[in-house]
Order: structure tokens, then C-alpha cells, then sequence
């Protein structure tokens, strides 16, 4: 297994319009050497099994913010113990999910299995286990393909999301008789639609590492995760701009984007480039919030399973955070040579996990990151593939 030393804890001094002068080490985008893990953690999906005992305690001892959040979880129907599994052979989604052929359950469902297994080890009720394993199960004795436009980003998402439950219900639980059943879907249904990545808006191939990374993790597939890892490389950079990338952003050679023109053109028309701007902030903040969450999962994962790539990645992570924090709180007019002047808000609960890493286990200050996550705590779902990220992410600096 190889690691790298941590470099992105040298934190700045100074603060600019809500985000710091970047750690010169940290902005390097030459590639590292990381592999897969040569031993798997389990569980090791976005959460490890030391967030969850840390979490537990917290719970148990009424702390906040956890306890809220524990609260929001418990009573949010993904919690419901009466919930119907709503599997489907073919789940087809259009564009917007226009046809919504399962769409809508097949994520929600994946979703309740996560939530549930969380909930289980949190309460040590196994009715929640229990729950969990017939959610996974309805879905893996029958689901054959997804198919229409977007059948690549809704297994992608749905993909996000099986393997947290996955993990946690297969390491810590144990008792689940169709664990094979379900990795074979995950195998068969999930990863031929994902593997090769997407050359659509950056959000897709985005939420794709972070499934192949989180199946790659539960079927212990080393060619998966690696794969999932070789595209984030090549798409995070292209995702997010720093001025040290040069007068134009940086691109994934397979769309061709070889001018100024079509560069602008696939950027939504942005032609001024600052440090913090993503390819599809001027599209709206939700999508580009799909594309940043992503970005903070494959990392987290990653530092689960033994390999730092904050320092490949932290800092567009962070830069990414603080601008689109900073033009979230509306607290200012958008200038006129961003998006002309116009934003459409909405950026979702997905600060969380980039803001815990950066700010509170790294120390670096991030002041329209932080005003945004604490004013909107306890952060809920997107009912797509984020879920409860202020009940689970750890707030505390390792000893």
C-alpha cells in the first residue's frame, strides 16, 4: 500500500473573499502513485467502523449536532420499519428521470438500506438490520439493467449509496444469507454501465468513481477501484479551476475540447476563469453540489482505506467549497462576469464531509464553508445519493 506524507495541513494565514490562499503543496496535480489497497478496510465505504463508534458515543451521550441529526434520520420515512422494497427488472430513466421507470424507488430504497444499517448500528436494534437485508435483497433477485438517457448517472447514484449499506451490514451485522446474490448484481448490473465513464456534464462521471470506488471496496475488486481512481484523476482537475492551471481550464482529452470556444461552451458559457469555479456552477449550484459531494466521497473513502489523496485533491476540494458556499449565502450581488450575473442557487447538504476534513482534522480555516455547513446543520438528504453526512462525519482531530 502505498501513502503520501500529508502536505495539505500547512493552513493559511490569510482569508480571501471566503476561501485561503492555497498551500503550495497541495495544488500540484501531478499524479501519485496510489492503488487500490493491497488489504481491503471493512467497513470502508464512507464511513469507517471508528466514525460509527465515535458517532454511537456521541448519540448515546446526547451531543450535538449528532443528536439532531440521529433524530432527523430516525423519523425520516428512509427510517420506516413498514417501508415496501419497490424493486424492478428494468428501472429506465429518462432525461430528469422523464421516464421515471424506478428511478425514484430505486435510489430512495438504497437510500432506506443505508440509512437503516446505520441506524441499526447506532441503536442495536436488529429490526433495522433486518430491514436493511430486505431492501438489498428485493433488489438483487431482480434487477436485470437500467436503460433510457440517463441510465448511467441513476446507476451511478443508486450505486453510491448500495455500498454503504453493503459494508456495514456484511462486517458488522453478519447475518445476511444473499450477500453473494447482492455483490453479483453490483458485478453484472451496476459496473458494465459506469466503468467507462461519461463525457456528459462532470457530475456524471463524478458520481461514477465514487459508486466504482464504493463497489470496487465491497467486492474487494482492485481492477474497479483502480478504474474508478483513473477517471476521478483525469475529471476532478477538469471540474474545478485553480488559476494555476493557466488562462483555461484544464480538460479530459476524450471530449475534445481543444479551444477557447468549446471550453466556454461546455463550461455554460463561463469565460471568466477564478480560482473555486467549477465546470457547471453557471449550469446551478445543485448539480455542481452533485459534482463536489463526489468529490469529498472518493477521498473520504480513499483515507478509510489507508491511502491520503487529500494532497493530490484537497485543494480543489476546498477552493470548489469556498466559492460555492460564498455565492450560496446570497449575501452579495453576483458580479456581472460570472454566469452574467446570475445564479441559480440550491447547492444541497453536501459540505459536510469536505468541511470536516479540511477545517477540523486538517486545521486550515474555510469561512464561508464553515457559515453555510453549521447554518444548515443538521444536513438531511438529497434523495439521490447523499444522506445524513452531519450524523456521520467525525468531528475531531486525531490524537
Amino acid at each position: 500500500m502505498r501513502k503520501q506524507p500529508l502536505v495539505l495541513a500547512a493552513a493559511c494565514a490569510a482569508l480571501v473573499t471566503g476561501t485561503l490562499s492555497s498551500p503550495a503543496a497541495a495544488s500540484s496535480d501531478a499524479p501519485a502513485a496510489v492503488d487500490a489497497p493491497a488489504t481491503f478496510t471493512h467497513p470502508g465505504v464512507g464511513v469507517s467502523r471508528a466514525q460509527l463508534d465515535f458517532v454511537k458515543a456521541k448519540v448515546q451521550a446526547g451531543a450535538q449536532p449528532w443528536t439532531n441529526a440521529f433524530n432527523q434520520a430516525k423519523s425520516s420515512a428512509y427510517a420506516s420499519l413498514s417501508r415496501t422494497p419497490k424493486p424492478r427488472s428494468v428501472v429506465e430513466c429518462g432525461p430528469y428521470s422523464n421516464p421515471n421507470y424506478g428511478c425514484t424507488d430505486e435510489r430512495e430504497d438504497a437510500i432506506a438500506a443505508y440509512t437503516d444499517a446505520l441506524l441499526w448500528y447506532l441503536t442495536g436494534n436488529t429490526a433495522y438490520a433486518q430491514k436493511s437485508i430486505q431492501l438489498m435483497d428485493a433488489w438483487s433477485a431482480t434487477i436485470t439493467d437500467h436503460t433510457n438517457s440517463n441510465a448511467p448517472l441513476q446507476t451511478a447514484w443508486s450505486g453510491s449509496s448500495w455500498p454503504k449499506a453493503a459494508e456495514i451490514i456484511k462486517y458488522l451485522y453478519g447475518n445476511w444469507p444473499n450477500s453473494g446474490r447482492f455483490a453479483t448484481m453490483l458485478r453484472n448490473v451496476y459496473v458494465p454501465k459506469i466503468i467507462n465513464g461519461s463525457n456528459s456534464n462532470g457530475n456524471w462521471e463524478l458520481s461514477m468513481t465514487e459508486a466504482l470506488q464504493g463497489i470496487g471496496v465491497f467486492l474487494e475488486d482492485k481492477t474497479v477501484y483502480d478504474k474508478a481512481i483513473s477517471l476521478y484523476r483525469l475529471r476532478v482537475p477538469a471540474y474545478v479551476y485553480l488559476e494555476s492551471d493557466g488562462a483555461l481550464p484544464k480538460t479530459v482529452p476524450s471530449q475534445n475540447l481543444n479551444t477557447r470556444d468549446k471550453i466556454v461552451g461546455y463550461w455554460q458559457g463561463q469565460g471568466t476563469f477564478v480560482t473555486g469555479v467549477t465546470q457547471e456552477t453557471c449550469r446551478d449550484l445543485t448539480h455542481t453540489g452533485y459534482g463536489i459531494s463526489s468529490i469529498s466521497h472518493v477521498l473520504e473513502t480513499a483515507r478509510i482505506q489507508g491511502i491520503d489523496m487529500y494532497p493530490e485533491f484537497g485543494e480543489r476540494l476546498r477552493q470548489a467549497l469556498g466559492f460555492q458556499s460564498r455565492w450560496e449565502r446570497n449575501l452579495e450581488p453576483v458580479p456581472s462576469w460570472l454566469c452574467n450575473g446570475t445564479l441559480n442557487r440550491g447547492l444541497g447538504p453536501i459540505t459536510e464531509v469536505g468541511y470536516n476534513a479540511l477545517h477540523t482534522r486538517l486545521g486550515i480555516a474555510m469561512a464561508n464553508t464553515q457559515a453555510l455547513t453549521e447554518s444548515r446543520r443538521p444536513a438531511g438528504s438529497n434523495n439521490l445519493f447523499v444522506a445524513w453526512e452531519t450524523l456521520t462525519t467525525q468531528r475531531t482531530r486525531p490524537s
